[in-house]
């Protein structure tokens, strides 16, 4: 680890000392169960900070009581049941493959965690093209589903991140791919709940089952809160993989700052009207510089997919709305079909991604970072704020500004991509890169803090957290009752704390 990770220290978490004497006896029977090769523990008391390696974001490393690496679903089951025998026995931080860049990457968000590493859990058990659906484990890459899915019917809603980040670790995060919320990908999960027991809630197949996929069931549904949670493990899920589009383009839009109320505002009535589909993006000028933008200007880019001829009308009809409004300094949609326009390569390949296959090469994101994606923790210096915005023209603007004061307070680059969840609901990705020099990680982490006070002032509160922000979710609630409620459910299922308190606790 940098020694510039000594200097970030977000709020120092409070947990179990590691060395009890329950801790010990879980970790020699986990050992038994796994194997000691898969039982990775401290040297000593300086080794607790330095097991998980570096992370990105050079957020405080926390002390890490062990690592447990399973092979199978049944060895998770084992494994939190021993820890669910005694409250002195420590608690499990479940990672799929710890690509959890900008919000933690591997970190627990607590001290005294054992991290139980799923990234050996990488099957995928079964998959049905007709039917649309595919159970993976929390290893399965988006980059391994895609290759499996390629040239077939169907395709998964892959992220513009790298390929080998995890599909169900993703999604259990509420992160967004190109198709939608990946959230509402899922159909099923298989939860090993405190104590071992293993149930599955949602839809899940069965042998000679033939029910079409429909998450909810009868009576309450239990699959939401497995979502952003410490009440289980996810071992595995049932992913819906949306139907291949016969055609695919993007619409490619620029325009200059002033604009951006009045082009949000466009745009919306576009996406409300079904002009465009999937998740339709705006980025500012730092954002849009690695999707060949035009140096100062924000630029849009507008999926539309279908039938050749509905793709061919709806482009036709999207460029003429462009032209009419005057907004727009720049109105393309042949870059990724003419390999002689200046950005065929890179429209190429994020109409690629839009219709389910990830760049598997990772051109664009060691565009973005870079560095590949072996290299991001190591290398890169990296943090994620994710707040929603009102699609209003309004609501935009005030996010620029106060994303501008925060970058002129601070002097960090911030870069700012807008995705756009139907015409009420904006995902606002702010991205800050810093370099692993002088005093600029303590920087971009003083500008990240500026900007959870400014946006929850204004009413735009953040979706995910990153491991130096857990208390958030108690100051951001609607309603504290719920919350509450939670930990009610906590205590219940899991008295003993077997698993461990979360950016979401």
């Amino acid at each position: 680890m940098s020694e510039l990770s000594t200097a970030v220290d977000g709020p120092v978490a409070t947990g179990p000392a590691p060395g009890s004497a329950a801790l010990r006896a879980a970790l020699d029977a986990a050992g038994r169960v796994l194997g000691e090769e898969r039982v990775v523990r401290p040297a000593g008391d300086a080794e607790q900070t330095r097991l998980l390696g570096p992370n990105t974001s050079l957020f405080r490393s926390r002390r890490v009581a062990a690592v447990l690496r399973p092979a199978t679903a049944g060895q998770v089951g084992e494994i939190v049941e021993l820890f669910s025998r005694e409250p002195d026995s420590g608690s499990l931080h479940a990672i799929s493959t710890g690509r959890n860049w900008g919000l933690g990457s591997r970190e627990p968000a607590e001290d005294g965690a054992v991290v139980l590493d799923l990234g050996g859990l990488d099957r995928v058990r079964a998959l049905d093209l007709d039917a649309g659906w595919a159970v993976v484990e929390p290893g399965v890459t988006q980059g391994r589903l895609s290759r499996l899915l390629a040239h077939t019917s169907r395709m998964a809603n892959v992220t513009v991140s790298a390929a080998a980040t995890s599909i169900v670790g993703n999604a259990l995060d509420r992160g967004v791919g190109l198709r939608g919320q990946r959230t509402e990908d899922l159909a099923g999960l298989e939860v090993v709940l405190p104590g071992g027991e293993t149930v599955r809630v949602g839809w899940w197949p069965g042998a000679g089952r033939t029910a079409p996929v429909y998450p909810h069931g009868l009576g309450p549904s239990a699959l939401p809160l497995f979502v952003q949670s410490n009440l289980g493990v996810v071992t595995a899920a049932v992913i819906r993989l949306p139907a291949r589009p016969e055609a695919l383009r993007v619409t490619r839009l620029g325009f200059p700052a002033p604009a951006l109320a009045e082009v949000t505002d466009t745009v919306r009535r576009w996406v409300a009207q079904g002009l465009t589909r999937g998740v339709p993006r705006i980025y500012d000028p730092a954002a849009g510089a690695s999707y060949g933008g035009a140096e100062g200007e924000w630029a849009v880019h507008l999926p539309v997919d279908g039938t050749t001829e509905s793709v061919a009308a709806l482009t036709g009809i999207l460029t003429a709305e462009a032209r009419r409004s005057g907004l727009f300094t720049e109105i393309s949609a042949t870059d990724g079909a003419d390999p002689a326009r200046p950005h065929h390569e890179v429209t190429r390949l994020v109409e690629r991604a839009y219709a389910g296959d990830p760049d598997i090469t990772d051109t664009l994101f060691r565009a973005k970072m870079g560095v590949g994606a072996d290299k991001v923790d190591s290398e890169a210096g990296f943090l994620f704020f994710l707040p929603l915005l009102p699609f209003t023209g309004e609501a935009v603007a005030h996010a620029d500004r106060l994303l501008r004061e925060a970058a002129e307070t601070t002097g960090v680059r911030l870069s700012a991509t807008l995705h756009l969840l139907g015409p009420d609901l904006i995902d606002c990705v702010v991205a800050m890169k810093f370099p692993h020099e002088d005093d600029a990680a303590a920087r971009a982490h003083r500008a990240l803090d500026l900007l959870y006070a400014s946006f929850a002032d204004a009413g735009f509160a953040p979706y995910r957290l990153d491991v130096d922000h857990a208390g958030q979710r108690d100051a951001l609630a609607v309603d504290a009752a719920a919350v509450a409620l939670t930990r009610r459910l906590k205590a219940v299922l899991d008295p003993n704390n077997a698993i461990a308190a979360g950016r979401y606790r």
